[in-house]
């Protein structure tokens, strides 16, 4: 099959060798393998993704401008027999829609945590009444400042049921700290999954195959820690980094009101990681070790 190739910018990045990425990939890749594995994903259902996104992706990301991309080229590039890429080819690039229910609630907790009407004096979020005349802050209010298309009391029944709010003995909504976070059965983890790593591995790519790095990417990091002290350094830097996420949101929500609009998108994550010498710890098996 052949297509009319979308633009490319062939040249646009240094090339790497191939024996480079061994060691980086084998230690990124051990995580999701064992993702895969804990979640029954088999070697060979894996290998079958892998091989259409590798035709998917020289289709369409190593396109050359002006020429049409063809099975003998993705063929070349990916190393994956020509009839075996003529079969896979066209399933066009990847879309990666937001589910309405998730970009709703992301939307909604995201307003609640950063217009000045529904936060205090220390940028928290207030506790909202159900309804309240005029103008005052309320969860009515709140919802319908994102979306007229669905009811806020169906809004709150949903939140009650995933524990995202509670209410309070005067019978006000208040926004649960967990609600940031999903958890369990809720299938926001996975959409969040998919698109974090997948940003946060993008502007690698980005970074180490350009002459010079295009995206923020650092981290802080010490070895030969004590069990203590690295449980404690992990607290601290939640801290910074949910103080920074909140006002990053609040500046964006007020940009947002004033911009005209696009397709373009942005994101600003975090990630803290502290680990033992059997691998990730969680606070019920560490507490031994001195500062």
């Amino acid at each position: 099959m052949n297509a009319k190739a979308p633009k490319s910018k062939p040249g646009s990045s240094a090339p790497i060798a191939a024996a480079k990425l061994h060691a980086p990939l084998a230690r990124m890749l051990r995580p999701l393998v064992r993702l895969c594995i804990r979640g029954g994903m088999t070697f060979p259902a894996l290998t079958q993704l892998l091989r259409e996104l590798y035709v998917n992706v020289a289709e369409h990301d190593f396109a050359l401008e002006g020429k049409e991309q063809t099975d003998s080229r993705v063929s070349l590039l990916t190393g994956i027999h020509r009839k075996e890429v003529a079969r896979l080819r066209g399933a066009g690039a990847p879309v990666n829609a937001v589910p309405a229910t998730l970009s709703r609630t992301s939307a909604i907790i995201a307003r609640w945590l950063a217009a000045p009407e529904f936060t205090d004096a220390k940028g928290d979020p207030l506790p909202l009444p159900r309804t309240a005349d005029g103008d005052a802050p309320s969860f009515e209010t709140l919802v319908e400042s994102i979306t007229k298309d669905v009811r806020p009391r169906a809004v709150l029944d949903e939140w009650l049921d995933r524990k995202l709010v509670t209410i309070n003995d005067r019978d006000e909504i208040m926004l649960v700290e967990e609600a940031f976070v999903p958890h369990g059965d809720d299938d926001r983890k996975w959409h969040y999954l998919g698109r974090n790593l997948h940003d946060h591995v993008a502007a690698a790519e980005q970074n180490v195959s350009s002459a010079t790095p295009r995206f923020l990417e650092r981290a802080v990091h010490y070895d030969g820690l004590s069990a203590k002290l690295a449980k404690r350094l992990e607290g601290r830097s939640r801290e910074l980094a949910m103080e920074a996420l909140k006002v990053a949101n609040r500046e964006a929500n007020r940009a947002l009101a004033k911009d005209k609009g696009g397709d373009y998108r942005w994101n600003f994550g975090i990630y803290i990681y502290r680990e033992g010498p059997d691998g990730p710890v969680d606070d019920d098996s560490d507490e031994g070790g001195g500062t």
